[in-house]
Order: structure tokens, then C-alpha cells, then sequence
């Protein structure tokens, strides 16, 4: 996977149905631990609470690590609807809680369903959401004579400089877009007629 969307913010988002109070939490989570934690949090916060119903999504791949609990609610009325609305965003490693505060009035399978769905589907939409794309981190050890066409070359692909380090040779510390990484050492090597090297020395997600 080159990019995949991922949690920028938290957000809360909130909704009221037939006085019920349905508060929907997100948060960016890297590990069933980190999850745990986030859950336990909310319940903390909402002691007074009715339910405390959650689901999570973890895992890069094709098949993510995925829990989700009812927390009290009929079977299948709350943690799976707010699983499939993180299926549906298309989000990884998300967690989501949605509290309930019960108003008094029963909302049968379809309306607990529907509430759920919403209240998770505004903490998404509180949230900040944003793209995050797969870099090779690597060093180009070259001469200065190099030097400005190297330069040229990070400013006109997709490329980011990260460090430059000034000795008897310039290191030139970048992160090059995965999709792009091949074609950006043909570019290097033939800009600089095989005299220049790049030299991958790690890979993030940012």
C-alpha cells in the first residue's frame, strides 16, 4: 500500500434522537493497546453513561485487525454499524466510541442502527482527515559540482530535501514519493552521467 486515508485530529460529533444523546469520539491508533487505552478513556469520561459502544480497525493490509463491542446494546445494533461506517470511510487504524446517554423513549433495532451509524459518521466528520503516502528516505553523496543540478532535480519531482550536510562532498538527506522512487534514481543517474549514487536508507508513511 503507497497511501491509505488516516486521522489528522480527533474528532466529536454529537446527534439527539428521541432524546437519546448519541456523542461520537475518534481517534488515530497505531495498536489494539493504543485502542484499549482511547476506549477506556471515554468510558472515564462518561462514567454516567448508558453504553459505551465501540468498534476499531488496525492494520495497513488488505485484511486490518478489527474488534467491535455492543456494550450492552441488542446484538448487532451498535459496534458493527459503527465498524462498517470505518469500512466505509476508508480509514486506517481508527478507533471509534460512540456514548449513549438514554432519553427515555426505546428506539427499536432499526433506530439504535441508524443512531449509531450517524453519531459515528459525525465524529468522522469533526475529525481531520487527510491522505498519507509512502516515502523512501534516502542520501545522495555528491560532489559540489553536482550540487545544483541535484538541486533542480528534487525541486522539479516529487521530492522533498530533509537535510543538507556540507563537508569536502555535499549529502543531500531526501524522502522520495514510493510510487516515484525508481524513476527518481534513473533521473539522478543520468543527470549526472553515473557519477552520483542514492543510497536508500529507510521507508515512512507520512
Amino acid at each position: 500500500m503507497e497511501e491509505y486515508l488516516a486521522l489528522a485530529e480527533s474528532g466529536q460529533g454529537e446527534i439527539i434522537e428521541k432524546k437519546s444523546r448519541f456523542i461520537g469520539y475518534t481517534a488515530s491508533v497505531e495498536s489494539e493497546d493504543e485502542a484499549v487505552a482511547f476506549i477506556d478513556s471515554i468510558r472515564k469520561k462518561h462514567y454516567d453513561a448508558r453504553h459505551n459502544c465501540f468498534a476499531y480497525s488496525i492494520g495497513l493490509d488488505s485484511q486490518p485487525y478489527q474488534r467491535f463491542s455492543d456494550d450492552g446494546e441488542p446484538q448487532g445494533t451498535a459496534g458493527k454499524p459503527i465498524l462498517e461506517v470505518i469500512q466505509g470511510s476508508g480509514i486506517r487504524n481508527i478507533c471509534i466510541v460512540v456514548t449513549r446517554y438514554f432519553g427515555g423513549t426505546l428506539l427499536g433495532t432499526g433506530g439504535l442502527v441508524r443512531a449509531y451509524t450517524e453519531a459515528a459518521k459525525a465524529g468522522i466528520n469533526a475529525s481531520v482527515v487527510r491522505m498519507k503516502r509512502q516515502w523512501i528516505e534516502a542520501e545522495i553523496p555528491a560532489e559540489y559540482t553536482d550540487l545544483g543540478k541535484l538541486q533542480y532535480l528534487i525541486g522539479n519531482t516529487d521530492a522533498e530535501m530533509t537535510d543538507t550536510v556540507y563537508t569536502d562532498q555535499v549529502l543531500l538527506k531526501v524522502r522520495v514519493y514510493a510510487k516515484v522512487y525508481d524513476e527518481f534514481v534513473k533521473a539522478v543517474t543520468e543527470a549526472t552521467g553515473g557519477r552520483v549514487q542514492v543510497e536508500k536508507t529507510g521507508e515512512i508513511f507520512a
